[in-house]
């Protein structure tokens, strides 16, 4: 009987001791270690990727924002977006995409639409958008629908009209969007890309020094 409650005893005590040295391990020092991996090499990305104008955040770059004015670029459309029916206190984004087949009706009729919409936002007194000339990721959303990126195709296609709302001349606002390209990751993944959150800003910041 004695051998049996100091066997118990003594197996409580290995496994509490292995709770513990568990716990700091797993819990405290792992996480302190990665964390100060993450902020020491990698401290904007451990961030959360932040992008700042005027002193403040303004988003991260890698999520998209839907609510520019017509007098900055445009995202992609976010027809997958959807709000949370649960927390009612927040407007909160749920990431989705639409779930339409490739010949759906509905998904052919929204495609027309933003097609026709994208060429009349950006055609101008002297610049005709002509509908060959719209790039696919500017009538059809992502997977996401938060992809923060565009292709330079569509970034070029609304040079023209920011330029004009902005006073400046179209040469500037196309080497801005230059200035912002990004080329394939590791010079063969992917296609190259235009943030949008980051174009608009240093569009914004050029604007104010108009």
């Amino acid at each position: 009987m004695n051998n049996s409650v100091t066997d118990t005893a003594r197996l409580l005590g290995a496994g509490l001791r292995a709770l513990l040295v568990l716990t700091l391990v797993t819990g405290v020092l792992y996480p302190l270690a990665v964390t100060g991996v993450a902020q020491g090499l990698f401290p904007h990305q451990a961030n959360g990727s932040e992008v700042r104008a005027d002193g403040r955040v303004v988003g991260s770059s890698l999520i998209g924002q839907q609510d520019y004015g017509q007098n900055f670029f445009q995202p992609r459309p976010a027809r997958g977006l959807g709000e949370n029916s649960v927390n009612t206190r927040y407007r909160l984004l749920v990431s989705g995409a639409t779930n339409r087949a490739a010949d759906s009706p509905e998904l052919v009729a929204w495609v027309r639409e933003a097609k026709a919409r994208v060429v009349r936002e950006n055609s101008t007194a002297d610049y005709t958008v002509r509908p060959a000339d719209v790039p696919a990721d500017a009538v059809t959303s992502s997977g996401s629908g938060l992809d923060p990126d565009i292709s330079p195709q569509y970034a070029a296609l609304q040079v023209h009209r920011v330029a004009e709302r902005n006073g400046l001349s179209v040469a500037r606002v196309e080497r801005l969007v230059r200035d912002h390209t990004e080329g394939r990751t590791l010079g063969f993944v992917g296609e190259p890309r235009v943030n949008v959150l980051e174009l608009n800003v240093a569009l914004r910041e050029l604007a104010a020094r108009r």
